[in-house]
């Protein structure tokens, strides 16, 4: 028997007509706007290597040719070497968090959720701060501090889980209470970690980390794992993307539509923990941009998750990769940490939104 919700939700995923073409308008804008974000970021830091010569560099290696004599090694190694990863890393974290957040408001039904609402920041931050300040997982090596905040990151989430799922079914709000709780509690271990260690240095790396940097993005495996986890979890939630608009109504319509609530919210679940817990792994945990980005992508095209998850991802993207090369410029030779770049844009537009829904309702 064809499912109820397909003779509700219209098949085609991108709405009416004109929908689709507003909607696809946006994908193409934000699309070539991505494209033109990377490009023009790569040059950006503390050494400008104009677009020219960074499309030059990308196309060599691409095309496998020798490289230019007339450029300086110097510019080769930085593209290649620094900021390509930097910059392949900025699009999966902001794209993630964007995602993430849309998804998580839909789940909990709260338009203030955002990735870390369950927890998943605090559990990667107690790994980070064991793997910082008493060397937790030295034997893995480089990747020691990843590895260690992404465990912690998952620990979280599986705690969250059980207890939200102890009354047998997992509600919206229970998730919500059981992700504020968890995270409550580790953000009190990874206080009392700090402060139980005898290393200023190793505490100011670990507030350096909590703000969320970029600086440790390298090719190696765990860039590779990132865009991976990124992109099946884009996939999924863009194919789920009218089972989450049934569960963002309610429980009983979702029930009643053939979707179930609690199945629903368990796969994405772990999409959106193992999303979050590998971005936060990998960058830290960067603020307001799984908060701020889905209401922008609601007001462009719509309510429908089909539409608001690629263009939130999209705007992710750009957004983060741009945050990420304003810290490494305003104050070189220094770096300031992402968290700071997305705070100071994210919270004056979070006021912004609040006040147009206010004023919509008077």
């Amino acid at each position: 028997m064809k499912d109820v919700a397909t003779r509700v939700v219209p098949d085609d995923p991108l709405g009416t007509r004109s929908q689709r073409r507003r909607s696809l308008g946006w994908i193409t804008g934000l699309t070539a706007g991505l494209i033109a974000t990377v490009c023009l970021t790569i040059g950006i830091g503390p050494v400008w290597i104009p677009p020219d010569v960074v499309l030059g560099i990308v196309g060599d290696r691409l095309l496998d040719l020798p490289p230019d004599p007339d450029r300086a090694r110097s510019d080769v190694s930085i593209v290649l070497n620094v900021r390509i990863p930097r910059v392949l890393l900025g699009v999966a974290v902001g794209a993630g968090l964007a995602m993430c957040g849309a998804v998580l408001q839909a789940m909990v039904r709260n338009m203030l959720a955002d990735p870390y609402i369950l927890g998943i920041s605090g559990g990667a931050s107690v790994g980070a701060a064991g793997a910082i300040l008493f060397g937790l997982g030295a034997g893995i090596g480089l990747n020691a501090l990843p590895v260690s905040a992404f465990l912690g990151a998952l620990g979280a989430a599986l705690l969250v889980f059980f207890i939200a799922r102890a009354g047998g079914q997992i509600t919206s709000l229970r998730l919500l209470l059981s992700g504020v709780a968890v995270g409550y509690a580790l953000s009190a271990v990874t206080s009392f970690i700090i402060f139980a260690s005898d290393s200023a240095e190793g505490s100011r790396s670990v507030m350096f980390w909590l703000l969320g940097s970029l600086s440790l993005a390298r090719w190696d495996p765990l860039l590779l794992v990132v865009l991976v986890v990124v992109g099946l979890a884009l996939l999924c939630f863009i194919l789920w993307g009218r089972r989450l608009d049934a569960i963002a109504i309610g429980d009983e319509t979702a029930l009643t539509l053939g979707v179930s609530p609690t199945r629903t919210r368990v796969v994405l679940l772990v999409f959106v923990s193992l999303a979050t817990g590998a971005v936060v792994a990998a960058a830290g945990a960067i603020g307001f941009v799984g908060l701020v980005i889905p209401h922008i992508a609601r007001r462009l095209v719509g309510s429908p998750h089909t539409r608001v998850i690629p263009v939130a991802a999209l705007i992710g993207a750009v957004f983060l990769v741009w945050a990420d090369a304003a810290a490494r410029t305003v104050m070189q030779p220094r770096e300031l940490p992402i968290g700071i770049i997305t705070a100071m844009v994210g919270a004056p537009f979070l006021l912004f939104l609040v006040r147009r829904m206010y004023a919509r309702r008077v």
